[in-house]
């Protein structure tokens, strides 16, 4: 590996949920501090509404899912060493990946799945976690259970129908027209076309609903229940009974994300790819309606 340059390509916002506001510069490329890694970007995935930061905070890079090589690591860290292809859900409370480098907790890093290449790693940490911890964390799902998955053709859906098969679930999804074809195809059992039908009217009892649309569905989705049944959702607070959470990096879970990529058990669904001058655009497309898969930043043409 060469030695990082002193100054690096980054995109930075400077109006808060204003993709207009934000600006291709150069600023200096941060050195790894104790217990960081300084890693070169090669994909950075984005997140609908991420933009929405308060003003204090500006400017600041966005986009928290990146994949890339490790450049530079301070002394204390032992793993990951420098070379080593990493990826991540990096911390939310400092500047993200949009960048040509990024600084990384060194704890928040897992091995990259040796099977996806770059964009197709970066496309998975947050939405791979948010199902993760939605069924297994807080959904407590188990081999024989039944499952609910609102929104099973979407980021997180997706990647719950295929998590939640793996674990020996039945699963139920429920996505709109142009998604059903999608969530048989990633694993779902059943398939509810909600465009069309009311799942409450067609779906047995169940033990768990995983929730990622809200709204409507998030509603109605108590009355599919059985008694001692879970409701999760990342999408808003249920007005009832049930449990709402976000995202929290997690090293062990992705490593073990990237286990289940490697054996062909989990895919991410990848919308487009932007390259990095055209991040502006990339955000503008994020925040439209009918997208399936995450829209993800190019920096290096692997």
């Amino acid at each position: 590996m060469t030695t990082p340059p002193a100054s690096m390509r980054a995109i930075r916002l400077y109006a808060p949920g204003d993709p207009s506001r934000l600006v291709d510069e150069r600023v200096d490329t941060p050195p790894p501090g104790p217990g960081e890694v300084l890693v070169r970007v090669h994909a950075a995935a984005i997140t609908r509404n991420e933009l929405d930061w308060p003003a204090d905070r500006l400017p600041a890079v966005p986009s928290y899912e990146l994949s890339g090589i490790v450049a530079a690591a301070a002394a204390d860290v032992e793993t990951p060493a420098v070379g080593d292809a990493v990826f991540a859900l990096a911390d939310f409370e400092r500047d993200g990946a949009a960048a040509e480098y990024a600084l990384v907790p060194a704890g928040l890093l897992a091995p990259k799945p040796r099977m996806l290449d770059h964009v197709e790693s970066a496309a998975v940490p947050l939405a791979a976690l948010s199902a993760w911890q939605g069924l297994f964390d807080h959904g407590r799902l188990a081999p024989g259970e039944r499952v609910l998955v609102h929104g099973a053709a979407g980021g997180v859906g997706s990647f719950a129908v295929q998590l939640a098969r793996q674990r020996g679930a039945h699963v139920i999804g429920t996505a709109s027209t142009r998604g059903v074809e999608t969530a048989r195809e990633l694993g779902a059992a059943e398939v509810v076309d909600s465009t069309t039908q009311r799942f409450e009217e067609v779906v047995d009892p169940v033990d768990l609903v995983f929730d990622t649309a809200g709204g409507d569905l998030l509603e109605r989705s108590p009355a599919v229940l059985r008694e001692g049944g879970r409701l999760v959702t990342v999408a808003e607070e249920p007005t009832g009974d049930g449990v709402y959470f976000v995202v929290e990096p997690n090293r062990e879970q992705l490593t073990e994300i990237a286990r289940l990529a490697d054996t062909g058990e989990l895919r991410p669904l990848i919308d487009s790819v932007f390259p990095l001058a055209e991040a502006r655009a990339a955000f503008e497309h994020s925040m439209q309606p009918g997208k399936r898969g995450k829209v993800v930043l190019r920096v290096v043409d692997d």
